[in-house]
């Protein structure tokens, strides 16, 4: 699965448990809250004062992402 920055945070979270610590390390504490359902990454981000485009490069580069 490849990460996009219009995919909902709770699909990345769905997608890959790693996903979790590239979330906190951003200061993201997207597991806790309750707007992962339907908040996307690029709204998460700016709403945290972070990079998307970061944060989805990241993601990208976990083991088994883009399979």
């Amino acid at each position: 699965m490849r990460f996009t920055k219009d995919m909902s945070i709770f699909e990345a979270l769905e997608a890959d448990p790693g996903a979790r610590d590239v979330f906190e390390s951003h200061g993201m504490a997207c597991c806790l809250c309750i707007g992962a359902q339907s908040e996307t990454i690029e709204a998460g981000a700016i709403l945290h004062q972070v990079d998307p485009d970061a944060v989805v490069s990241e993601l990208n580069r976990l083991p088994g992402a883009g399979d």
